[in-house]
């Protein structure tokens, strides 16, 4: 095969010296895979397979666990720390959990690639966060419909909860406003005062999912959010 585009989602050690891995690939999307010698000391191959490192990967296999063969890398890894790096962890999960294994994603993997780029510099964080999420609901036809659940238009001065069956809105408190909604409806989550709203919206329609299982990323950003607060007291 051509050497896929790709990067590493997930790694943990297989018997003696190799590892599983999830992979983000251009084509393939999630592929599942076994990297083979990975862990023995002295693999150049090992210093390679990191996260947020851009790689071009070959694999073979007719199952969904594939065998690795050819891993070079194509670039730099994304430098991250503090909260850019749980940001990336965030997305890492996510897509591990969410991803169904082979659905071709390759919008999903665009916006991976620019929300590397983006996680250094923190006020560019949270709209490439938000733009990675609703692609993944759009490539798995889960993305909020912005209308009522009933199918008709939002009321600017209504306010409104997410309907997870219709995936629209339904009339509730505390909710949000309609007129926000609409403004969301749009794409331009960085405009001011909606980065707040375009967050709860991708969670709650990213929710069913996850399932009831938490991200062990969120409680990280969680536990960060309240050091930082007891540290300004």
């Amino acid at each position: 095969m051509t050497p896929e585009p790709a990067f590493l989602l997930h790694k943990r050690p297989y018997r003696e010296t190799s590892a599983l891995v999830e992979l983000l690939t251009l084509h393939h999307g999630r592929v599942r895979a076994v990297a083979q010698g990975v862990q023995r000391p002295g693999s150049r191959s090992r210093g390679r397979l990191q996260p947020f490192a851009p790689l071009h990967l070959t694999w073979v296999g007719e199952g969904e666990l594939k065998r690795l063969r050819l891993m070079e890398s194509r670039g730099a890894a994304a430098l991250l720390a503090g909260e850019g790096l749980l940001c990336g962890l965030y997305a890492n999960e996510l897509l591990t959990r969410a991803l169904p294994v082979e659905l071709p994603v390759a919008e999903v993997f665009a916006f991976y690639a620019a929300l590397l780029e983006a996680l250094p510099r923190p006020d560019a964080r949270a709209g490439a966060l938000r733009r990675l999420e609703f692609a993944l609901l759009e490539a798995l036809d889960a993305a909020p419909r912005f209308v009522e659940a009933g199918g008709g238009e939002l009321d600017p001065q209504a306010r409104y909860v997410f309907d997870v069956d219709s995936r629209a809105f339904r009339h509730g408190q505390p909710g949000l406003d309609g007129r926000t909604l609409r403004l969301l409806a749009g794409g331009d989550w960085e405009a001011p005062g909606l980065a707040g709203p375009a967050k709860a919206v991708a969670r709650a329609a990213l929710a069913p999912l996850l399932g009831t299982h938490p991200l062990r990323s969120r409680e990280l950003m969680r536990q960060l959010a309240e050091r930082r607060r007891a540290g300004s007291d």
